[in-house]
């Protein structure tokens, strides 16, 4: 033990603050302001293209479905990329991609061509965290792999709340720019950021990279990447029914004032900074990736009880525990450095950034089951019921894992 907490003490901490960890952090920010822009501007955005409420409330689902598949398809594009070709290939393709896409956005005049442009931001979007993730992990000492991904997490998640502010202060057309003009200035930065000495020794081997197949060969790798997808489930419950749905959730509860789904997010995503920023300290303090992430789902289970059953009346309450739930979800940069913990050089990227936005997308499943159970059980039973499946799964492959605390990443799949 003497030996392991002199090591540690002797890890030198400025690592944390160099280029690759500061660039992979604004890449977050950039990412979570363009990924949740839609959400904010859908209906100004469509109302300004003269469409009705209830085309707003057709086209708009159609246009947010295109952008996740964007996101389905380029977490498997970018990842198998991120280990054939490099970590910054995918940094430099990925930001080039949905800056564009977004700069366009302020221009459009058709819905279907609106539809297509946030397909290719989705598309760009996929690339970013997974990647930043990797290239920190390898990067890094094993000591300071979680306060890494505290410090991606923390200034990344910031995103939401000035993607919500900028919207307030600009019209919808600004803020597209503004979204794409940060991620163009941010590629300017990435010209200095050097690629992982990890990668570049397994490139010199004679193994696959990138390969899908290999991925998906072996039962125990496949049964870990659905294990490191599982443990993330509850995360998007929160966010992408709990907090999205927030208005109707509100109204179930008999609360006074109207709910704004809007600042519903917002409160979430506030916790979530806050929440990033401490679970990856409190895995280095336990010594346990494992321990840290239950200890927060626990925490969330809590927090989703008292949203749900403890009869809030207020706004102020409401929108308090939205940020209880923000914080105790706030360990998903965590997950990701468990993802790339448990998968080897030469699958690192494919692993990491296909299962960050499968988790993402995980919420084209739990929504349209939140739907269908609605009629029959109330908003709040159903709530409850799609939420006690994600916490199961959640829960089960949490325990099903490996732990991966301090574990060495130069090892490769064969």
């Amino acid at each position: 033990m003497q030996s392991n907490t002199l090591r540690h003490s002797s890890v030198s901490y400025r690592s944390l603050f160099s280029l690759p960890v500061v660039v992979a952090a604004l890449g977050y920010f950039v990412d979570v302001y363009d990924l949740l822009l839609f959400n904010i501007v859908r209906v100004p955005s469509l109302k300004d293209l003269n469409l009705s409420e209830a085309e707003i409330s057709l086209i708009g689902g159609r246009i947010y479905n295109w952008q996740q598949a964007g996101l389905l398809i380029g977490g498997v594009l970018w990842g198998v990329l991120g280990d054939k070709r490099g970590r910054l290939s995918v940094l430099f393709g990925s930001i080039v991609t949905y800056s564009l896409a977004n700069i366009a956005c302020s221009f459009v005049q058709d819905p279907q061509v609106y539809a297509l442009l946030r397909f290719v931001a989705g598309l760009g979007l996929a690339g970013e965290l997974g990647a930043g993730i990797t290239l920190v992990s390898e990067i890094l000492p094993k000591e300071l792999r979680g306060y890494g991904s505290s410090i991606i997490a923390g200034v990344g998640l910031m995103g939401a709340v000035v993607a919500y502010f900028t919207v307030t202060l600009f019209d919808w057309r600004t803020t597209y720019l503004v979204g794409g003009g940060l991620g163009l200035i941010l590629l300017l930065l990435r010209v200095s950021v050097f690629e992982s000495g990890m990668y570049l020794q397994m490139k010199e081997k004679a193994v696959g990279r990138g390969s899908l197949r290999l991925l998906f060969s072996r039962r125990r790798r496949l049964l870990t990447y659905l294990y490191c997808m599982g443990m993330a489930v509850p995360t998007y419950f929160v966010i992408g029914i709990l907090a999205t749905f927030g208005n109707e959730f509100g109204q179930a509860l008999g609360i006074p004032e109207p709910i704004q789904p809007g600042r519903c997010v917002m409160f979430t995503y506030i916790g979530m900074v806050v929440g990033d920023l401490l679970s990856g300290p409190l895995s280095q303090w336990m010594r346990s990736r494992k321990r840290a992430i239950g200890l927060m789902m626990g925490l969330t289970a809590v927090f989703v009880g008292i949203y749900l059953f403890t009869g809030i009346r207020a706004a102020s309450l409401f929108y308090a525990a939205c940020t209880g739930m923000g914080f105790a979800i706030g360990y998903i940069a965590l997950f990701l450095t468990v993802t790339a913990e448990n998968f080897g050089t030469n699958l690192r990227a494919t692993a990491t950034t296909s299962v960050a936005n499968n988790v993402r997308a995980t919420t084209l499943l739990t929504i349209p089951a939140f739907q269908m159970l609605k009629p029959l059980v109330g908003v709040i039973g159903a709530g409850a019921i799609v939420g006690l499946v994600c916490f199961v799964i959640g829960f089960w492959s949490l325990a099903k894992l490996d732990e991966t605390f301090g574990k060495d990443l130069e090892y490769t799949e064969s």
